[in-house]
């Protein structure tokens, strides 16, 4: 009734969407616990791996009484399975056929089936009444049909047990009645051994000779009187004595017949104790100990009683065939071989991968074909916060399957996502403003949001940098370290120096000393002392090391005083000095400074500037006060390679003087691939062209594409080519190469080796 109230009023929810099962949508009801699914939901619930039963073999779990079913539901029926996809009508209960129902109901004695229209839940009881019988079948009773309550009376049940001999002594029971529990004693077939068993059990039958096998050797007296039976306790009588005349007709190995051995002069055999007679050939009786290809055979001359051990040795090969082991049978038996065989493992480990791809066998002596991996995969899924509980496998883990039936919020609650949330969903956005606790009293501009840290404030103030210098403005919130770019100034612990450094946090020098060259004037030069920072000590004395620039008179005049101060000690002692002497000629040669390739080249523009009367403060050909400026990277690269620079400029040149006399804005020109210094090239000179240049593709087919903007792209007067001419017109002759001066003892003489250029970096040159 309960069901019929929910699924009519629309109340009925599923238990795997939690959504509400509406009357038009198809259902599917569970047989043992008769809750009701939508049937898309069951589907996709029996395919899933939470559903399997925890033996693999049984089917799928229902998801609310988890019995195991073998078939997933397919088809929409009603409720007593007679109608296929059953139409709704407002008079019947939804989802049924408004038939009657039919089903066989649950009591198992019943014969009646249910009379009332289709339905969900179990079907009610029979109202029917019939006449039982007690269980012993001696007294009768009218009760309700499929009552489930037997019927007992107070007598004695009376039926024969299952001996047959002896008869129930319990009062009315349910079942059958229990085995007789009388005893009886039974003996062996050979006599030797006796045993109690109950009545009536299988092992209280007997033949004649006995009920059972003590599994001992039989040890009767043969028909011979002379041996005993060596079989193993039996029911039948003991067959003749393998030895007597009239059963043996051939020799002990079984090749020669007896009668050709009389008729070579054997005694003939009277009795069983005689001897059989040896034909001297070879046994060749197969032994136990050899194998299907190869069989072992007695090497012995014709015998009685057993073979000797076995001579020969066999081959085994572990289960894998890798290894193989020889091994001497000694007259063992076959299936002892066979256990060695199977037993015999090498110790090789298999290489090869698992079925899932990520783990190797690494099984001792492997025989396996398909490489189960029977590990787990042990994996994160896709929520981040639960593992892969299934097999190892290949491919990405299936998507979590756990649910929080309790609502996700948002931090300020006002985004709810309610139940049932899939594991691993982040929380719901929300438009409010965040309401956490701030550092700072600034508004707030930021939404609020699940991440525990809020973005930083950006709010603009002003703050001191760090080494105070200055006050800076619009400076963001969050940023704590404010340099201003300024030198630092500050005062070191040395007294003398001031900090070199730019604006910085913290002290100057933590760990360090000061290294900054020493100011102390020395004593005679008034030269700084250049030492490394002393405070406690005094200066070094060293020699100064200043360089002083004399033009050649003074250096001239200088010189002739240090001659005559080195010449005053003499006068001192009394003697006569001639200062026309004091400094020779070759004193004065020494004392000029030589003239080098400057001197020689201010020479020459000197003179050429006097013939053209030309005022050295002019600049007649506008090179230092108009025209481009090229950097002397860009003129040395230049000189290396002169027609490639032309051409590059005379292609800049057309390419401005077309955008600025045509309607477009803008006009580009894509340069083939070229090494990494042409392209430097391009790119430094479109910035005195006032070109964009953009670097595209990867090495080696780089490539320069150069833009021209119309007025804002122009072409200079002086042309990189031009200028370079005017510099070499302008330059001296450069002088002869030096060779380096080397040991004449040795006899060998080199040029002086160029130093080895800096790499250029270009750094126009980069990625998009």
């Amino acid at each position: 009734g309960s069901l019929i109230e929910q699924l009519t009023t629309e109340k009925y929810e599923c238990m795997v969407c939690c959504e509400v099962v509406r009357i038009v949508a198809p259902v599917w009801s569970c047989q043992n616990c008769y809750h009701v699914f939508h049937l898309n939901c069951i589907k996709k619930w029996a395919r899933s791996p939470a559903s399997q039963a925890e033996d693999g073999n049984s089917g799928w779990r229902c998801p609310a009484c988890q019995n195991a079913s073998v078939q997933v539901p397919k088809t929409y029926t009603c409720f007593c399975g007679k109608v296929h996809n059953p139409e709704w009508n407002r008079n019947e209960i939804p989802h049924s056929c408004g038939e009657l129902c039919g089903k066989k109901r649950q009591c198992l004695d019943c014969p009646h089936l249910c009379n009332i229209l289709c339905h969900p839940g179990p079907c009610p009881s029979c109202p029917a009444f019939v006449t039982k019988t007690c269980e012993c079948g001696q007294t009768s009773h009218s009760v309700r049909c499929g009552q489930s309550t037997k019927i007992h009376c107070s007598n004695v049940c009376g039926n024969t047990l299952n001996c047959g001999k002896h008869s129930c002594t319990q009062v009315c029971h349910a079942g059958k009645c229990s085995p007789c529990q009388l005893t009886v004693q039974q003996a062996c077939y050979c006599g030797s051994s006796f045993k109690e068993v109950l009545c009536g059990s299988k092992e209280e039958f007997s033949d004649g000779f006995g009920s059972f096998s003590c599994q001992n050797i039989c040890g009767k007296k043969l028909n011979c009187g002379r041996h005993n039976c060596k079989q193993v306790c039996h029911p039948q009588p003991c067959q003749l004595c393998p030895r007597l005349p009239q059963v043996v007709y051939r020799c002990p190995c079984g090749q020669t017949p007896l009668s050709k051995l009389l008729e070579l002069g054997c005694v003939e055999r009277k009795i069983c104790t005689d001897p059989i007679p040896s034909c001297g050939k070879t046994c060749g009786k197969p032994l136990s100990c050899g194998s299907y290809e190869f069989i072992h055979t007695c090497e012995s001359l014709c015998h009685e009683g057993d073979c000797r051990p076995c001579s020969h040795t066999s081959n085994i090969y572990c289960r894998c065939g890798f290894k193989k082991k020889v091994i001497r049978t000694l007259g063992g038996l076959f299936f002892l071989l066979l256990i060695a065989a199977i037993t015999f493992m090498c110790d090789k480990r298999c290489n090869k991968k698992r079925s899932c791809g990520r783990h190797k066998c690494n099984e001792v002596c492997c025989v396996d074909t398909e490489h189960k991996c029977s590990l787990v995969c042990g994996r994160k899924l896709n929520c981040g916060l639960h593992r892969c509980e299934e097999p190892c496998h290949r491919g990405s883990c299936q998507t979590c399957w756990q649910t929080s039936f309790d609502e996700l919020t948002c931090y300020c609650g006002e985004s709810v996502i309610y139940p049932p949330v899939p594991c691993g969903t982040q929380p719901p956005e929300c438009k409010k403003t965040c309401t956490r606790p701030h550092d700072c009293d600034h508004p707030v501009y930021h939404s609020c949001h699940s991440e525990e840290k809020c973005p930083p404030c950006t709010y603009l103030t002003q703050k001191w940098c760090m080494g105070k210098h200055e006050l800076r403005s619009n400076i963001p919130c969050h940023l704590t370290d404010i340099s201003c770019g300024l030198r630092c100034n500050q005062m070191l612990k040395c007294g003398m120096h001031k900090c070199k450094r730019i604006c910085h946090k913290g002290e100057c020098l933590i760990d360090e000393e000061c290294k900054q060259p020493c100011i102390i004037p020395r004593l005679y030069c008034n030269h700084p002392c250049m030492a490394p920072c002393h405070p406690s000590s005094p200066c070094p004395t060293t020699s100064c090391c200043a360089k002083v620039r004399y033009p050649k008179k003074i250096h001239y005049e200088v010189t002739a005083a240090i001659s005559i101060a080195t010449k005053l000690t003499d006068l001192q002692l009394g003697d006569s000095v001639e200062i026309s002497r004091l400094i020779t000629k070759k004193e004065m040669k020494q004392a000029r400074l030589q003239c080098d390739e400057e001197c020689l080249a201010l020479q020459r523009n000197r003179r050429l500037a006097e013939a053209l009367e030309i005022d050295d403060n002019s600049d007649p050909f506008n090179i230092h006060s108009s025209g481009p400026k090229y950097s002397d990277l860009l003129k040395e690269d230049a000189r290396k390679d002169i027609k490639f620079v032309s051409d590059i400029e005379k292609e800049m040149r057309m390419l401005v003087e077309a955008v600025n006399k045509g309607k477009h804005t803008k006009k580009s020109h894509c340069y083939p691939p070229m090494n990494r210094d042409h392209r430097r090239i391009i790119h430094e000179l479109a910035q005195v062209y006032g070109i964009e240049s953009v670097s595209y593709d990867n090495e080696p087919k780089r490539n320069v594409v150069i833009t021209a903007v119309k007025g804002k792209s122009i072409c200079p007067s002086n042309t990189l080519t031009s200028v370079l001419d005017k510099e070499m017109q302008s330059r001296p002759a450069p002088p002869l190469p030096h060779y380096k001066q080397t040991d004449r003892s040795s006899g060998n003489s080199g040029l002086c080796k160029p130093l080895k250029e800096e790499p250029v970096i270009d750094y126009f040159d980069v990625q998009d």
